[in-house]
């Protein structure tokens, strides 16, 4: 699995689309949050707090975790790599693990740069520092498990077909419907309660809890048990590649 993980690094980070895909996440985030007059601008919110980059940031991880995906296995199958690495001495779980890991690896240095964020709300407030660092490392927790989700759905995408384009739509298609869906089809209804329970369905609302600064079991369950189960239709599909190429 390691070796899996230690390829996926090199060949997104020897690629100058990988580079591209990082600079386009850290522009798009640097540009809402302080140049773009809006909701999000945090000039214009007024307080130096981080609550408007962590509502955005599901939005961006949105596009940015299928286009780190699209290439996991739709590259291998285009290229045909993908029978050599079903003959090697691996396990289909191990393969998808390292091919998840390693896209999760990339996700999570994308975000590296983003705890300069931290320290200039540290020095925009009026007092020096007056901020919450409970919340911000809960959010931050929260922003890994959002990007752990999206990474087993990108990975089940890419394991579908050998295009690229197409496992980078339906990824980014499958992390909409289950971050955002829920909460619409919630709308629909009047019913306070029954609000709560679609809500919970989804991943917006738990990821909402964990942003501030609480990590309850359920929402790491929920997490937890989602992304185990995109990351096993990957395993299944893979299974069923060999099965069919052998």
């Amino acid at each position: 699995m390691l070796a899996i993980l230690k390829k996926e690094l090199h060949s997104f980070f020897n690629s100058p689309i990988g580079y591209l895909i990082l600079l386009l996440f850290l522009t798009l985030n640097g540009l809402f949050l302080w140049v773009f007059r809006g909701g999000f601008n945090i000039f214009d919110y007024g307080f130096a707090d981080l609550g408007h980059f962590f509502l955005l940031a599901p939005w961006v991880f949105l596009f940015l975790i299928p286009a780190i995906t699209m290439r996991s296995f739709s590259e291998e199958r285009k290229l045909g790599t993908l029978e050599l690495l079903l003959i090697k001495p691996l396990t289909k779980t191990k393969i998808v693990l390292g091919k998840f890991f390693g896209a999760l690896s990339v996700g999570a240095i994308a975000l590296l740069p983003t705890f300069v964020y931290v320290l200039a709300i540290s020095d925009l407030g009026i007092t020096e520092g007056n901020y919450d660092m409970g919340v911000v490392i809960g959010s931050y927790f929260g922003v890994l498990f959002l990007m752990a989700l999206y990474c087993s759905m990108g990975i089940f995408s890419s394991s579908l077909s050998e295009n690229q384009i197409f496992a980078f739509i339906l990824g980014a298609a499958l992390c909409f419907l289950v971050f955002y869906g829920p909460e619409a089809a919630a709308s629909l209804t009047s019913d306070g309660t029954t609000q709560q329970l679609i809500k919970k369905i989804g991943a917006k609302a738990h990821f909402e809890d964990i942003a501030k600064g609480v990590l309850d079991t359920r929402d790491l369950f929920y997490f937890l048990s989602v992304t185990a189960f995109f990351v096993f239709l990957a395993i299944v599909r893979l299974k069923k590649t060999n099965a069919l190429n052998s």
